[in-house]
């Protein structure tokens, strides 16, 4: 057995169920999951310590699902322009409109830093890097305040 092979079999369940838990499609993670391992082993001489290849299969795995999706968000978007017919359709739509005006009124009751930081990296898109340049802290800071951010939203949003 190669080392490949032995990564990918020490691996393979693993990645599958991370993008399994990002698309919550079966058929999808696994699609996504194969062309992880092909990246993978396209790249498999960049690894450099064979120790942390978990983390660095999570990270192409994490890759290929923004590839994914960044792809089939163009085409998703130019289906919500079609008119909606169909009643369960326009109920999901109705719910998703409240859920989203509750999720808003929560995010306006987090305290800064929080609030300008999920904000400014959910719907100005910017890195984390970029906010922590901007704040004038670390990295590390942008990142903790940014899952501490998520954290107190969905505490708020029960």
């Amino acid at each position: 057995m190669t080392d490949f092979e032995k990564l990918f079999c020490d691996n393979r369940e693993f990645i599958f169920k991370y993008l399994l838990k990002l698309t919550r499609n079966a058929s999808l993670a696994e699609e996504l999951t194969q062309e992880t391992f092909f990246r993978a082993y396209m790249n498999y001489s960049s690894l450099r310590h064979k120790e942390s290849a978990s983390v660095w299969l999570c990270q192409i795995a994490k890759n290929t699902y923004y590839t994914w999706y960044n792809e089939h968000k163009k085409i998703e978007s130019y289906e919500n322009t079609q008119i909606q017919n169909d009643s369960e359709d326009l109920e999901e739509a109705f719910l998703q409109k409240e859920l989203s005006k509750k999720a808003l009124a929560c995010l306006h009751k987090l305290e800064d830093p929080y609030k300008k930081v999920f904000m400014l990296s959910v719907f100005d898109n910017f890195s984390l890097k970029d906010i922590s340049t901007l704040f004038g802290k670390s990295e590390s800071w942008a990142r903790v305040t940014f899952y501490r951010a998520k954290q107190k939203l969905l505490e708020k949003m029960r």
